[in-house]
């Protein structure tokens, strides 16, 4: 698998918030959870927040922004996103093991 899988993102330029159909198998109550984190994340900073994986399963927490976006803080969305791993370390760490446990290993079944 070369690219990477969006668990969820959210766009504060249009107002939305994107759940992967993919990974809806997640409880309801994550699925929740998550997107109050991308809503939260894009109201307080702007830009647009997504979660990822990579192809081992290592969850990335990123935030981008339109060409002189000048109302982004990308400052903030560091510390912000720095606070969600620590804050909400056992549920990112979940989600890993999760994808890990049915995607990782299913893709490389297939090989």
């Amino acid at each position: 698998m070369d690219e990477q899988q969006i668990l969820c993102a959210c766009s504060a330029y249009e107002e939305k918030y994107y759940f992967n159909p993919r990974f809806s198998s997640l409880p309801t109550q994550i699925q929740q959870e998550l997107q109050i984190m991308a809503v939260t994340m894009t109201a307080d900073v702007g830009g647009v927040f997504t979660m990822e994986f990579d192809e081992d399963g290592t969850l990335y927490l990123s935030t981008t922004a339109k060409e002189n976006d000048f109302s982004y803080d990308e400052i903030g969305s560091h510390l912000k996103i720095k606070q969600y791993r620590t804050r909400y370390a056992e549920l990112l760490e979940n989600l890993e093991t999760y994808y890990q446990m049915f995607f990782v290993e299913s893709l490389q079944g297939e090989e």
